[in-house]
């Protein structure tokens, strides 16, 4: 196991120094988690925890900013398609908006700025009180005792997160622009059974599981080489969060640019 980042002199070259150690971690993270799996010691105990952890820090907050944005996609979209005689397209707007990108990315935010956080945190502090340490003492995998669980459970936190996400976001918008702007709604679900097919759903919660795979892993590696004491830790944490959202970010371009060449829309061949 990494017994910390080693020091090195710029930006770049530490920028790519971690790059290469934070791949190196995910493979040993993905051959700790067949390892468990194959020999049947995958800890269901660390992971039951770290998954109801995640749901109860993030569930909440997700719904908090979900109601306020399908309020305001509502609230933009009636008032432009007012504006173009086109009231009924609410539908084909949220099966844009919210199924393709806000869904997916409000649970990104939430698992890299809250439940990855806590977890870098957790194993930082673990780090430097030699908790970890003396797991290899003992010849204990660190990575598939303390790792694997928790990455496990992220991916399933965030895809079900998701759901919730979707289903909250989609009924926000519906009952605002029926009830408040008095749209029909016939011409609204008509319009987002229309623009949005299941594949569509399918890759927004792909996307919210592998935006969480990448939050793990980078919260992880940078928890378990923390060094410097409590400020250390700190550090570690700021770091994890500003890394996870640019890996979260690029990840999310690279998906939704392949999307529509691996599935075709209606109509193209």
């Amino acid at each position: 196991m990494y017994r910390g980042l080693p020091t090195v002199r710029g930006p770049i070259s530490d920028a790519l120094l971690q790059a290469g150690l934070l791949l190196d971690f995910a493979v040993r993270t993905a051959a700790a988690a067949f390892r468990s799996v194959r020999r049947a010691r995958f800890s269901w105990t660390e992971f039951l925890q770290q998954a109801w952890f995640l749901a109860a820090v993030t569930t909440l907050p997700a719904l908090l900013v979900t109601i306020p944005l399908g309020v305001v996609v509502a609230l933009n979209v009636g008032s432009l398609a007012g504006q173009l005689g086109a009231q009924g397209y609410g539908g084909a707007v949220v099966a844009f908006v919210i199924v393709g990108q806000a869904a997916p990315l409000i649970c990104a935010l939430m698992i890299s700025g809250v439940g990855g956080s806590a977890m870098c945190s957790d194993l930082g502090a673990r780090k430097i009180r030699d908790e970890v340490d003396a797991l290899e003492v003992m010849a204990l995998p660190v990575i598939e005792r303390l790792v694997v669980p928790r990455v496990v459970a992220a991916a399933v936190v965030n895809a079900l997160l998701a759901c919730i996400v979707l289903l909250v976001g989609i009924a926000t918008t519906f009952l605002f622009q029926v009830w408040v702007l008095g749209d029909a709604p016939g011409a609204f679900l008509r319009t987002l059974t229309q623009f949005s097919r299941v594949p569509d759903f399918v890759v927004a919660l792909l996307k919210a599981a592998v935006f969480a795979l990448l939050t793990a892993l980078v919260s992880c590696f940078k928890g378990l080489t923390a060094k410097g004491g409590p400020g250390g830790v700190g550090t570690a944490v700021n770091e994890a969060v500003v890394i996870s959202f640019i890996l979260v970010f690029v990840a999310n371009t690279v998906i939704t640019e392949l999307y529509p060449v691996l599935v075709p829309a209606k109509g193209e061949y």
